[in-house]
């Protein structure tokens, strides 16, 4: 048989004896590049210099490997250690150089020269980047380098150059890499095939979760935030005790356990709703909030800033604030310092102006700058080699994979060197036994080879025994060696047993992995820093907005405006009064009334539909401003006109809300009902032609007509209600379920009276809500100017649907009925004329007189005018002098009815006040006001 060595090639070729000839190398050389070992002609060696190649299969093909290496080799880490390559080269490249926590500090320039040298043949400059970033308290949950030097600022300050910046790893990193030594994990060829560089590290905690991870690949990028070891810990610990488990499961155990990011600059999150999207999906948007407290620096009320939201440049953050300020955008602000040193750690103080609201100005913060900013989580990572987005129960599950893995080899490692160490102590052992014989071979043998071929031959053992029996030391041939030898055979074969135990058992392996990770839990461990509050932060422009009591003004054409309540300052009984709008011509004041700017207005037009906007929405104007019309802020359609302005808090205010039609019919619905976001309004009842009932168009023609909205008011059960129509009857009906059934919103209502005579000739006028033991009065006033007062009591309780009672008693001449209001002796009544004129009244001078009575003249209408309407005003003022009735003009008001809340009350008592009033009275006026949030 031919001799292992003999070469077998044939005659005359020119092939390689062995696999290192063919890769160029022997024993005195270093091994080729793969550049030098590629002896592949491309055509130029013989003479063809160009080569035909499609542009397009060049570019994809070309494009695709730059994508491929940029995801694979640059920008996304590894789902097992969370690193790139950078970062693992780094990392691996300090340990190899002796780079340790318990040496000194090296150069950060020598770092990177090894890095560049060996493993990362990319620029310096990404090197030392990723090397400051390791180093930096502010970018990582837990440091993997420790620095020494100016290792920058979480501004704009950057770091010192290498060559004047120290590191050395950080005693976690040790974690990264333990028993890497230990075959854990893959080696692979480094770039110039030179060295050898680890494919993973062990990472023996979860560090792509604990530190996270951000970059930026070709067509894909990744976002991963930084948890709290502890909470990443117990999660771990509950997949490992539950292996069976399935992902629903697993993935709800996390969650429940890790409660959510936990960044190093501290600072909060809002809500749990973004985290638990990108803990199940692996996208979702995580909103952050710097924290900042109140407090009061030498006199003046200060914003101080102690925690930044992650990432978030201070010093860029000054910059945008005090952009805002001058812009507009944020009001309130007198001065602004930066306190922050190494003592206090973060401090920005903002030094309010005296009149600023502190929540205001810091939700305006919140709005406009990064004190209020979104993380957006993309958990991106390579699952072998290939980029997948992954839930949270998928990076756990990938991690404790890979740990399995770690301690699997780690245990056959350690398993194979105490087998090789324990079978040199049985040759030992055997040589021991024969001691004698051995000394005597020894001696005889002419060489080495011989003893050795004789060893192997006398005590039956191989040549590696063979070997170490002949290298052993005279004095291991004493009694005491003999007995550790034996002891540490022993010891040896106790712990094959137990490796091999742990290589059968997935348990033991679980636990060992549980165990480990404990240590380093108890070691680096710490407390969460960033608080999760349980709302979800959204910032609400209510929130922008001071709550303060103001005077909103609707008039007749239209025109909307809200005005501070302060402009209408008290005057005493007698006063001229002051002009509340400066009006167009014929034009008149139909609502005023005072609410809150965080109050909803609830607008009810003619054509049964309801609009709402938030006071503060509504054009805020001087006293007497014109303001602006209302066709700018609603959806309005054409030929719809505002009826009714109700001002609610909330939609608890009240149980229900009723409306009321001008064919009769009435509604009552819950008020909930009517909470909708839609900017286009809501259908607020049902509206049908009227049965019978036609007029004429422009044309001539008649066409039947359409039902309208009169009368929109709040009410309760056991309120009362009263309705009037155009020929002077009456119904008084109670408000409860059983004789006004609650009915859906889209729905037309049922009949509140009946009307004597031909369709349409008689027509509902009003509705008002009293409550049942109300001592009011019922004013009619017809359009000839007459007047009648008339006690509410004397209106008897009916069932709905009748034809009622008289109201007034109608007399040929007199003209019908425009207008039924609930007024007070207190109150004004206030007549506007078709020509534009308004007479204004008090209530008072208008004798209470019987139900079946013709009334009383409250105005003379010139030949050709006559009454329109009717509003009632709170007003006291008795001066009847040109500018008093010019006041009188932009005061008056349909006054809300008495079902309303005290938010929605009528508060054109705020305008002129009683000289008689009390201080406490004057002062409930603008209490409100004065609670600011």
């Amino acid at each position: 048989m031919a001799d292992d060595n003999t070469n077998n090639n044939e005659p005359g070729t020119n092939e390689p004896d062995n696999e290192d000839q063919l890769h160029g190398l022997d024993n005195n050389s270093e091994p080729l590049s793969p550049q030098e070992a590629d002896t592949t002609d491309y055509g130029l060696l013989s003479g063809q210099r160009v080569q035909p190649i499609d542009l397009q299969q060049e570019m994809r093909e070309s494009y695709l490997a730059y994508a491929l290496s940029v995801i694979v080799e640059r920008a996304l880490p590894d789902v097992r250690d969370g690193m790139k390559p950078v970062h693992r080269r780094v990392i691996y490249a300090m340990y190899d150089g002796g780079y340790r926590p318990d040496r000194g500090y090296n150069k950060c320039s020598r770092v990177v020269g090894d890095v560049m040298g060996k493993y990362h043949p990319h620029g310096d400059a990404a090197i030392y980047d990723t090397l400051v970033r390791m180093a930096q308290p502010w970018s990582m949950r837990y440091l993997l380098v420790d620095g020494q030097g100016n290792f920058g600022s979480p501004g704009d300050d950057p770091a010192a150059a290498m060559r004047y910046t120290e590191c050395r790893m950080a005693p976690l990193a040790m974690e990264m890499v333990r028993d890497i030594d230990k075959d854990t994990v893959d080696f692979q060829p480094n770039y110039d095939g030179k060295t050898q560089e680890p494919v993973v590290l062990p990472s023996r905690f979860p560090n792509l979760l604990v530190n996270g991870s951000s970059g930026i690949a070709v067509g894909m990028a990744t976002n991963i935030p930084p948890h709290n070891m502890r909470e990443v810990a117990d999660g771990v610990h509950w997949a490992l005790e539950h292996p069976d488990a399935s992902r629903e499961e697993l993935l709800d155990a996390l969650i429940a356990r890790i409660k959510g990011p936990d960044f190093p600059t501290g600072a909060t999150i809002l809500g749990h709703k973004g985290i638990e999207q990108a803990y199940r999906t692996g996208r979702g948007l995580i909103t952050m909030r710097a924290v900042v407290n109140t407090e009061e620096i030498r006199g003046r009320m200060c914003l101080v800033v102690t925690e930044l939201p992650y990432q978030v440049n201070p010093d860029r953050l000054v910059v945008s604030i005090r952009e805002a300020v001058r812009d507009g955008k944020i009001s309130g602000i007198a001065d602004m310092r930066d306190e922050t040193s190494g003592r206090t750690g973060q401090r920005l103080v903002l030094v309010l102006k005296r009149d600023a609201v502190p929540k205001v100005v810091l939700n305006n913060l919140y709005k406009h700058t990064q004190l209020q900013q979104t993380f957006g989580a993309n958990m991106l990572a390579l699952v072998d080699g290939v980029p997948r987005t992954l839930s949270l129960d998928a990076f756990i599950k990938h991690w404790v994979d890979h740990q399995l893995d770690v301690v699997e080899r780690r245990t056959r490692y350690l398993k194979r060197e105490a087998e090789e160490r324990d079978h040199i102590l049985q040759g030992y052992l055997k040589a021991l036994d024969m001691i004698d014989e051995v000394i005597a071979l020894i001696r005889r043998s002419p060489t080495v080879e011989a003893a050795r071929a004789g060893l192997m031959d006398l005590l039956d053992v191989d040549e590696v025994q063979a070997d170490a029996i002949l290298a052993m030391q005279l004095r291991r041939l004493a009694a005491l060696e003999r007995q550790k030898i034996l002891d540490e055979h022993e010891e040896l074969q106790r712990k094959i047993a137990d490796y091999n135990d742990i290589l059968a058992s997935k348990e033991r392996q679980r636990t060992i992995v549980g165990d480990e990770l404990d240590e380093i839990v108890e070691k680096y461990g710490d407390e969460r820093r960033t608080r999760i509050l349980p709302y979800s932060g959204e910032v609400n422009m209510e929130d922008l907005i001071a709550e303060e009591n103001v005077v909103v003004t609707v008039t007749h054409g239209g025109y909307i405006k809200r005005t501070k309540v302060d402009e209408y300052r008290a005057q005493h009984r007698g006063g001229k009064g002051i002009k509340g709008a400066r009006l167009r011509e014929d034009d008149v004041v139909d609502h005023f009334f005072l609410t809150s700017t965080h109050n909803w207005l609830l607008f009810f037009t003619n054509k049964g539909r309801v609009y709402r906007l938030k006071a503060y929405e509504v054009p805020e104007g001087g006293r007497d401003a014109k303001g602006q019309h209302v066709a700018n802020l609603l959806q309005l359609e054409p030929g719809e006109s505002i009826q009714q302005v109700l001002s609610i808090h909330d939609y608890d205010e009240a149980q229900y809300l009723v409306l009321a039609t001008r064919s009769g019919k009435v509604k009552k619905t819950r008020l909930a009902e009517y909470d909708s976001p839609r900017q286009g309004g809501l259908i607020a009842i049902r509206l049908r032609e009227i049965e019978g009932a036609t007029t004429t168009d422009d044309e001539g023609n008649e066409v039947p007509v359409t039902d309208e909205l009169i009368g929109a008011a709040l009410c309760n059960a056991d309120d009362n209600i009263i309705v009037v129509s155009e020929k002077g009857m009456s119904v008084r009906f109670s408000a409860d379920d059983e004789t006004l059934r609650p009915m859906g919103r889209q729905t037309a209502g049922v009949q509140a009276m009946k009307f004597k005579g031909a369709p349409g000739e008689d027509l509902l006028l009003s509705m008002d809500v009293v409550p049942g033991d109300s001592d009011s009065d019922l004013l009619v006033v017809t359009s000839e100017g007459y007047a009648k007062r008339t006690a509410l009591s004397e209106y008897r309780l009916q069932g709905r649907n009748g034809y009622g009672v008289k109201a007034i008693n109608m007399v040929e001449g007199r003209g019908d009925l425009v207008g039924a209001v609930v007024v007070n002796d207190s109150d004004q009544i206030m007549a506007i004329m078709k020509s534009g004129k308004v007479i204004r009244s008090d209530v008072a001078e208008i004798n209470r007189t019987g139900r079946n009575t013709q009334g009383v003249t409250l105005a003379k209408p010139d030949a050709g005018d006559h009454i329109i309407s009717i509003a009632r005003n709170e007003e006291t003022d008795e001066d009847d002098s040109a500018e008093s009735e010019a006041a009188g003009d932009a005061a008056a008001s349909v006054a809300p009815t008495d079902g309303l809340a005290t938010d929605g009350a009528v508060a054109a008592g705020a305008v002129v006040a009683d000289a008689d009033a009390t201080a406490s009275d004057a002062a409930g006026t603008s209490q409100d006001a004065d609670n600011v949030a």
